[in-house]
């Protein structure tokens, strides 16, 4: 009944064995073997066949082991207490591997797979009371029911063999009438393929007469454009001998111009160190002649002293005579020198304008104007 079955009351077995193919791709020969089959009308028949082709394959284990364990794809076949959809159901597949040992030889084609399974009459295998002494019997009969069953099963395969070449007539005899019609569109095509190809290759000879005329006119374009380019290309050779001359005749100034900078820059540097030692000599006759100069007020101290010490002492003044003799000698000598100091440093100050004129000069002056300035001021 439909309230106790597992699957669900708008679903048939067909459908999640379907799925089988899209889970394990090997499976999609059994689908496509159960659809090809003839004589097959319903989907419990095509289920029934489906399972026989797996038990020969010994596969039947692998297959419903990889769709039992996709448990939200079986919910849209079984209600949620079905037994495929409950621990059970691993159980089972899992006992199905078993079979795997059994070379099964199941015959498909031919079997009347749609309708319900009879009831099988088992009173023949069994062992009756009165056929226990009637061995020999038995034997007999089974030999016979065993080549009734040979007999039956290769009608079975005959009939399925002879319904399967039919339809392979079937199948040829339309392949053919296919292969006469596309035989008469090719004879078609292949004549106005070959209307086309004549149609072209005038329509070439066309084109053909007019790229040679095009070529000629081409060709009489390219000699003069080439005679030009000749021309053309002297000049340019003239132009480029007259440019590189130039450039080397530049490169050469430019070289000199670098060198006689050098020159200008070592020279510069050589008066800037003149300046220095001027400078520093400079500084020291000034600060000799500061030293002087506070010596020549400490003596006219004395002098001032001495000569109040003259006044109060008319006793002692031949020696103070002599002394400020002596003291005005020594005042006269610090007088001379003095005064060749500040000639010295009055010769400094011109020197060191006459630097600074020639250093105006120098700027403002060439090359050999420079060095006579530079000779000038070393001397």
């Amino acid at each position: 009944m439909v309230r106790k079955s597992f699957l669900s009351y708008n679903k048939t077995i067909w459908g999640p064995l379907e799925l089988v193919e899209k889970l394990y791709p090997e499976a999609e020969e059994i689908g496509a073997s159960v659809r090809d089959l003839p004589g097959l009308k319903t989907p419990l028949g095509r289920a029934r066949a489906w399972l026989r082709l797996a038990l020969m394959q010994k596969k039947m284990a692998d297959y419903l082991r990889c769709l039992i364990i996709q448990r939200d794809l079986l919910s849209e076949f079984y209600e949620y207490h079905a037994l495929m959809m409950e621990e059970e159901g691993a159980v089972i597949v899992g006992l199905l591997v078993g079979l795997n040992v059994i070379d099964a030889n199941l015959c498909v084609k031919g079997e009347d797979l749609d309708s319900q399974v009879g009831v099988i009459d088992f009173s023949m295998y069994l062992k009756n009371e009165e056929d226990i002494g009637n061995k020999e019997r038995n034997v007999q009969i089974a030999a016979i029911l065993d080549q009734k069953n040979y007999v039956e099963e290769l009608n079975r395969q005959l009939n399925s063999t002879v319904s399967s070449l039919h339809s392979r007539v079937d199948s040829l005899e339309k392949s053919n009438t296919k292969l006469i019609e596309e035989l008469a569109i090719a004879k078609n095509n292949i004549i106005k393929l070959q209307e086309e190809n004549h149609q072209l290759r005038s329509e070439n000879k066309l084109i053909l007469m007019k790229t040679q005329q095009h070529l000629e006119v081409t060709k009489v374009d390219v000699e003069t454009e080439l005679q030009t380019y000749k021309h053309s290309r002297q000049g340019l050779d003239e132009m480029y001998n007259e440019a590189r001359r130039q450039l080397r005749d530049e490169s050469q100034l430019r070289q000199d111009v670098e060198n006689e900078l050098a020159v200008q820059v070592s020279m510069k540097h050589e008066i800037e160190l003149a300046m220095k030692l001027l400078e520093k000599d400079i500084h020291e006759k000034q600060d000799t002649l500061i030293g002087l100069r506070q010596q020549l007020e400490e003596v006219k101290a004395i002098n001032i002293e001495m000569y109040q010490k003259l006044q109060g002492s008319e006793d002692g003044l031949k020696e103070k005579n002599e002394i400020i003799a002596r003291l005005e000698e020594k005042t006269n000598k610090i007088t001379a020198a003095m005064r060749q100091l500040e000639q010295s440093d009055n010769d400094l100050l011109t020197q060191t304008r006459t630097i600074a004129m020639s250093l105006v000069k120098y700027a403002s002056s060439d090359t050999q104007d420079q060095y006579k300035l530079v000779k000038d001021i070393s001397f």
